[in-house]
């Protein structure tokens, strides 16, 4: 979508919708680029910024669902060398029938 074009569609959008992300299904295996997600990056400052107006996520770490999270320096790729930004990204997981790892234990060991 060209930028005016999107610029116009942003400002038309109803402020304040509920949240609702496709939670990512259980034992997805492989990218998850074409699921539901959000990716900041930039400085601490700025990703804080922007999660503070997205706390209603915080509500899907429950018993059906968890958040998938990564908050860390970004790392050139070429290199690897820690960069002075950082990149965070969250997206909701639909949790399985066993989730606490005492619980998977024994379901591994009665296999």
């Amino acid at each position: 979508m060209e930028k005016e074009r999107f610029l116009k569609h942003w400002a038309s959008i109803r402020k304040n919708q509920k949240l609702n992300p496709r939670p990512v299904r259980y034992r997805h295996e492989g990218s998850t680029y074409e699921e539901d997600g959000i990716r900041i990056t930039g400085s601490r400052t700025f990703i804080d910024s922007v999660l503070s107006r997205l706390k209603d996520l915080l509500a899907y770490e429950n018993h059906e669902t968890r958040l998938q999270v990564v908050y860390k320096k970004s790392a050139d790729r070429a290199s690897g060398k820690q960069l002075k930004s950082w990149n965070c990204y969250v997206q909701v997981h639909q949790r399985g029938s066993i989730d606490k790892p005492e619980e998977k234990n024994k379901a591994r060991k009665k296999k």
